[in-house]
């Protein structure tokens, strides 16, 4: 059910200000030069003064230029339609879909399902955003073009994807608002556990200023499970002193080690 602003208003205390979002970042344990990526549910925040604007600009304020804030940016319906399942559309339409198609493009295509805070961040200045047609991010700050470069397309969420690239720097999840179904992190614990089928998938690039359909390898995910790995992962104190609970306007939410998750995650999953 959609949330209207006067349902934020009612719900909400006090208005929600970049001020206080600064406090509570801080509060949470988030801290200048700090690698995060972030996950957030605008709704649960309350009525916040500015809107997502604010909330991201607050993210910055608190990591500063030294640090790099990211966010998903998928567009999981730049894809073969025949794939589509949530909705389906009829197979009568799909030879007139894989012609007319848009190819993915990082500067306009939007991204689906990842909230208003995440579709505002892929157009603020300064943000880059990685070439992938459906497993796109989009990262601010010091290691933005590091994280965002060199994409590929059989490595969407794996070891040289922008999540294995935060590993490698030893950032850091903010569930904001949001639960563990939404830790994006946790498909690379997927990726480490080796356990997953391989999947083909396509969608349209532009390939020397031409639009052409390419196919990739892909692997069948299982994003269902996390919940209950996160449960886990917080009963068995596996996070230790890497993860912070908290409330950021009105939202609960985590601050967690993203090695910790995606490692607790890989093992959970080997052992079935």
């Amino acid at each position: 059910m959609k949330v209207t602003e006067q349902d934020a208003i009612r719900r909400t205390k006090m208005a929600v200000t970049r001020s206080a979002l600064v406090e509570d970042f801080h509060r949470l344990g988030l801290k200048k030069a700090m690698t995060v990526i972030v996950h957030t549910s605008m709704s649960r925040i309350g009525w916040v003064c500015g809107g997502p604007v604010t909330v991201i600009e607050a993210l910055q304020e608190v990591l500063t230029m030294e640090g790099t804030l990211v966010m998903p940016a998928h567009s999981a319906d730049v894809s073969d339609p025949s794939d589509w399942d949530n909705p389906a559309v009829p197979a009568s339409w799909w030879q007139s879909i894989y012609k007319e198609m848009p190819p993915f493009d990082p500067e306009r295509t939007p991204t689906l399902g990842m909230g208003r805070v995440a579709e505002c961040f892929r157009t603020f200045p300064g943000v880059k955003r990685s070439s992938h047609p459906i497993y796109s991010f989009a990262a601010w700050g010091a290691g933005a073009g590091a994280i965002t470069s060199e994409h590929a397309l059989d490595d969407g969420l794996g070891p040289a994807s922008p999540l294995g690239k935060i590993y490698d720097r030893n950032g850091f999840v903010l569930l904001l608002g949001v639960g563990y179904g939404n830790n994006t992190s946790m498909h690379l614990g997927e990726c480490f556990a080796r356990r997953l089928q391989m999947i083909r998938r396509s969608s349209p690039v532009l390939i020397k200023n031409e639009k052409q359909w390419v196919t990739y390898r892909d692997w069948n995910y299982h994003e269902e499970r996390f919940p209950r790995i996160g449960r886990a992962f917080e009963k068995k104190g596996a996070a230790g002193k890497a993860l912070r609970n908290g409330t950021i306007g009105q939202a609960k939410s985590v601050l967690m080690s993203q090695r910790a998750i995606v490692d607790f995650t890989a093992e959970t999953v080997r052992k079935g």
